[in-house]
C-alpha cells in the first residue's frame, strides 16, 4: 500500500504568479516550496496504485478550467491558501470512480492550493489578504505518490490521465472608465 492522492499540478505560468505573493521568513509559518504546490481532488490515503489507475483508465474527465483567487485565505486557521473554483464537476467524476478506495472521500470538494502550513497561536503572514486572480486549463488528473519526512513532504506522478481542452478559455473583457 502506498499514500496517494489524485491532484492538478498548475503551470508554470501559475506558479510564477504564485512566487511573487509574499513570503517573508515567519516564525510559526512554513511556506510549501513551489514544486509541491498542487491542487488535490481526491486524497486516498493508503491504496494500490495498480486499484487507481484500474479505477481511472476508462473515465471521462471533463473540459475544465480552474480559477485562482481572488486572494489568499485562510482554512482552518492552520493553513494559508488560494482558493481554486471551476474543478468540481472534475473532482466528483474522480471522487465517483474511486469512492471504493483508500480513505472514504470528504462530503464536500473543496478546492485550493495550500502555500504556507501555520502552527497554532502564530499570526497570519503577509500574503494573508494578497490579491490574485488567474486562471488556466486543466491538461490532465495525475495520481500522486506522497512520502513523508521531517523536512517535509516529497511527491512523484506516478499516472497520468489527460482531460480534454476547452477550445478557447474565455477572456474578460477590459475594464474601461468611463
Amino acid at each position: 500500500m502506498t499514500r496517494l492522492f489524485l491532484a492538478i499540478w498548475p503551470p508554470e505560468d501559475v506558479i510564477a504568479e504564485l512566487i511573487s505573493l509574499p513570503r517573508k521568513t515567519q516564525r510559526g509559518v512554513r511556506f510549501i516550496p513551489p514544486d509541491n504546490w498542487h491542487i488535490t481532488l481526491r486524497f486516498l490515503g493508503e491504496a494500490q496504485i495498480s486499484d487507481v489507475v484500474d479505477a481511472m483508465d476508462d473515465l471521462d474527465l471533463p473540459e475544465t478550467v480552474a480559477r485562482l483567487g481572488p486572494g489568499v485565505d485562510a482554512l482552518d486557521e492552520r493553513a494559508l491558501i488560494v482558493p481554486v473554483t471551476g474543478l468540481d464537476a472534475l473532482a466528483e467524476c474522480v471522487n465517483d470512480a474511486t469512492r471504493h478506495l483508500g480513505d472514504p472521500p470528504r462530503k464536500r470538494f473543496l478546492g485550493h492550493l495550500t502555500i504556507a502550513r501555520i502552527k497554532p497561536n502564530t499570526r497570519m503572514p503577509p500574503a494573508m489578504g494578497a490579491y490574485i486572480s488567474t486562471r488556466f486549463s486543466v491538461d490532465e488528473v495525475c495520481l500522486v505518490r506522497s512520502r513523508l519526512h521531517a523536512d517535509g513532504a516529497r511527491y512523484e506522478t506516478v499516472e497520468t490521465w489527460p482531460t480534454p481542452s476547452p477550445s478557447t478559455i474565455a477572456t474578460p473583457p477590459p475594464f474601461f472608465e468611463a
